[in-house]
């Protein structure tokens, strides 16, 4: 197996063969702590084990998804590493386009997946980056519709956003928001929990004292979902408030079941990288292949599809 894991919460390192003429990709991801990035990785592993004589692999990770200049650092060293390509889930869509397209200067073929670089900044750096990922307005859109089903026009409710600088989580807090407004709930709070559980659930106990009347908390990831579920049980609201969540990780999915929360959106994490992957190849076999967009599905997960 020509896999290489070098991450900032365990690395593990396979001999490799120098002479071996495969193509090298790096997967660059955030925090392998998040159940969605530790089964992107798992899922990118299993995918090289499958197709070993066709690239080599290495997997990365930060432990914190707000760590931005670690994971600057760790383009700069895959680059330096000699990788033919990044796949990378950036943790900031405008912070980490420099790095890249110092990548590219350096004839490294970058994609990126998950969250989206910013189109404006791309343009200021003249770069262009293909993006594999989700439409993530979409998906939270189909999220807070199947809430609102569950409401009534006039309900309040409150938001945990994720970083308000990704693109994924201003994307996210648009589809709830325009789920709110076509349904005529009230969203009386809106604060980034940063995609953290542990924020998550001190902003939703403050949410929850303020606001004595929310009917749900929409959240933009799984973690923030479960941080908000803890706060949801210290306030002996169980079956009051509604939970919503993005990314149908394992522990929400056992949440879901036991009507804890009330659905997610799955953009299937550990196919993810692998789209991601796959795009790379192909622009490694043909560097003047024109660079596109490619869009991935995103679902509504609920009790009923869980069955």
């Amino acid at each position: 197996m020509s896999c290489i894991e070098n991450s900032d919460q365990k690395a593990q390192q396979v001999d490799v063969n120098s002479g071996d003429k495969k193509p090298r990709i790096a997967l660059i991801m955030k925090s392998l702590a998040n159940d969605f990035f530790s089964s992107m990785a798992e899922g990118a592993k299993k995918h090289q084990q499958q197709q070993g004589d066709e690239y080599e692999l290495i997997v990365n990770g930060i432990k914190d998804e707000r760590d931005l200049s670690r994971q600057v650092a760790l383009v700069e060293e895959m680059v330096a590493n000699g990788v033919d390509a990044i796949v990378i889930a950036p943790a900031d869509s405008k912070a980490l386009v420099p790095a890249l397209r110092r990548a590219r200067e350096a004839g490294v073929v970058v994609v990126n997946i998950d969250n989206k670089l910013d189109q404006e900044i791309l343009e200021a750096e003249k770069i262009s980056i293909p993006f594999v990922g989700p439409d993530n307005q979409a998906g939270a859109k189909k999220v807070g519709d199947f809430l609102a089903s569950k409401l009534k026009s006039g309900d309040e409710v409150v938001v945990l956003e994720g970083i308000r600088t990704s693109f994924n989580g201003t994307q996210r807090r648009l589809g709830f928001e325009a789920a709110m407004q076509d349904a005529g709930i009230k969203i009386v709070d809106s604060q980034s929990a940063q995609w953290e559980m542990s924020m998550a659930n001190t902003l939703a106990l403050s949410m929850l004292s303020e606001h004595r009347n929310v009917k749900a908390i929409l959240a933009a990831n799984d973690s923030m979902a479960l941080g908000a579920l803890a706060a949801v049980k210290n306030n002996n609201k169980t079956g009051e408030v509604a939970i919503v969540g993005f990314d149908n990780i394992a522990a929400v999915q056992q949440a879901i079941r036991d009507g804890q929360i009330l659905a997610t959106a799955d953009q299937h994490g550990g196919e993810l990288a692998v789209f991601g992957i796959e795009h790379a190849l192909r622009l490694i076999e043909d560097p003047d292949a024109k660079v596109e967009d490619r869009e991935t599905p995103v679902d509504l997960i609920t009790a009923e599809v869980l069955k």
